[in-house]
């Protein structure tokens, strides 16, 4: 049985046949889209705190965001788990089992963000001492953080409904929900923070608002689109064989995002030794660095979502083909990216015009864009590598990267040659993480991973 979109006719199957070329640049565009406007939603948070409260300020909002990503980081793998199985039970044509598993993951989510969210208003400041948080940031960082977490079902529900679109190979859908959310952020942030003055907090308050709204608006855009998605998300439906494939699939990752993100918060307390100007330049070249990043994420889910609907129709021959596209198209959008170093300076000073700042940005930029090609190989292979059903390779070669590569990297380079060549170790840990993946993938034994998966399918 094939899905269908209630407004047609049409499989929504369509990776299983067609150019792949098109096909990815067709899905990744309006992600890449979407990055941008995500991109553009972070960057006014930091860029009126920059120019509107300060470089202090700045320097709060960046040093909270690891904190926050390490509390969210094992629902987002199991949200990549339930994308990765909705798209192979698409390409299987299984709409029981499609249904089933949006509700599941739904169901998981608005329960587990309430603990989620009070355990990281408690642990917040905690964190922000242990990872050595100057005084002068610590408060504005905490004032940020409580709020954001308060806020956190509202994240977590805008990121289940593209990861669901991300599944049925409709990337354009979840472009509006982000789109509507990025322009409620931008005039709430200016009517907050320049009018009301309510500094940090103001941004935080107008974030989580605006991804309420968008996680309702895509709500009801969703069940109106498509018949399949039609089910209440507060009946709280829970179908354990799918949760349990869904955390076969996703635990891997969501431990391997935990651990990241406690590992950027050690080189997180290593930048936050050297003072506030130096946090600030770094979070602002973070948000410049990211538009490198993001055709690279675009691409490579897009190309999780091929593999695994091609899995799904059992055409290995087409995931071969996708992979040496998206591969090719990363490594070609990071050798453009270079051109961000030239204008780095003049782009820096839009979050703040010290000197000290846009100098600690520059020592990142210069460090860390030189060597995306090497993430853009790696991180592609893994998203095939995913797509098939495997997480477990993908996360020893993403915490070997960190933890055997970056980490020890960064603290041993600052040591030795000083905070100006540290983020080189971005390279160093990316090299670790390519002679890992690179070898597994041409092994091939990632391919078999998915047929476990939809053994279950077929029997029905």
């Amino acid at each position: 049985m094939k899905l269908k979109d209630k407004n047609d006719n049409l499989s929504m199957s369509t990776m299983t046949e067609g150019n792949p070329l098109k096909i990815l640049l067709k899905f990744a565009f309006p992600m890449l889209v979407g990055n941008v406007l995500q991109q553009l939603y972070n960057m006014v948070d930091s860029i009126v705190v920059g120019n509107y409260v300060g470089k202090i300020a700045l320097a709060a909002v960046g040093t909270g965001f690891p904190i926050i990503f390490m509390m969210a980081a094992m629902f987002i793998g199991l949200g990549i788990g339930a994308t990765i199985l909705i798209s192979q039970y698409i390409g299987a044509g299984d709409v029981d089992s499609v249904k089933k598993t949006s509700q599941t993951i739904y169901t998981a989510m608005i329960i587990g963000s309430i603990p989620i969210s009070i355990i990281g208003i408690f642990l917040c400041e905690p964190i922000l001492n242990l990872i050595n948080t100057p005084a002068d940031t610590l408060p504005m960082a905490k004032q940020y953080m409580v709020i954001i977490f308060a806020g956190m079902v509202g994240t977590f529900g805008y990121n289940v409904n593209a990861g669901i679109l991300q599944g049925f190979g409709d990337s354009k859908s979840s472009l509006l929900f982000l789109a509507i959310a990025t322009v409620i952020n931008i005039i709430l942030d200016l009517v907050f923070v320049v009018i009301f003055h309510w500094s940090v907090s103001g941004v935080a308050i107008a974030t989580i608002i605006a991804q309420i709204i968008s996680w309702i608006f895509g709500i009801i855009y969703m069940r109106k689109k498509y018949e399949v998605l039609r089910f209440s998300v507060i009946q709280f439906k829970f179908d354990k064989e799918i949760f349990k494939k869904i955390l076969k699939l996703g635990l891997p990752t969501g431990i391997q995002q935990t651990l990241f993100s406690v590992g950027i918060m050690s080189l997180q307390s290593l930048v936050n030794s050297y003072g506030s100007d130096f946090i600030a330049g770094f979070n602002a070249a973070n948000k410049i660095d990211t538009f490198a990043f993001m055709p690279i994420q675009s691409f490579s889910n897009a190309v999780t979502t091929f593999t695994g609907q091609n899995i799904g129709a059992k055409r290995m021959d087409r995931v071969h083909k996708g992979t040496v596209t998206a591969v090719s198209l990363s490594v070609i959008v990071c050798l453009i990216a270079l051109v961000i170093l030239p204008v780095g300076p003049s782009i820096l000073g839009l979050f703040n015009s010290d000197p000290p700042v846009i100098e600690a940005g520059m020592i990142y930029l210069n460090n860390v864009l030189p060597f995306y090609t090497l993430l853009a190989m790696v991180f592609t292979l893994n998203a095939v590598i995913r797509g098939a059903g495997e997480s477990v390779v993908p996360m020893i070669g993403a915490i070997a990267s960190l933890w055997l590569g970056r980490i020890p990297a960064a603290f041993f380079i600052a040591d030795k040659f000083g905070k100006e060549y540290m983020f080189i170790s971005y390279g160093v840990g990316w090299a670790l993480w390519l002679m890992m993946t690179g070898p597994y993938y041409l092994s091939g034994k990632w391919k078999a991973k998915s047929q476990k998966l939809l053994s279950n399918s077929d029997k029905k």
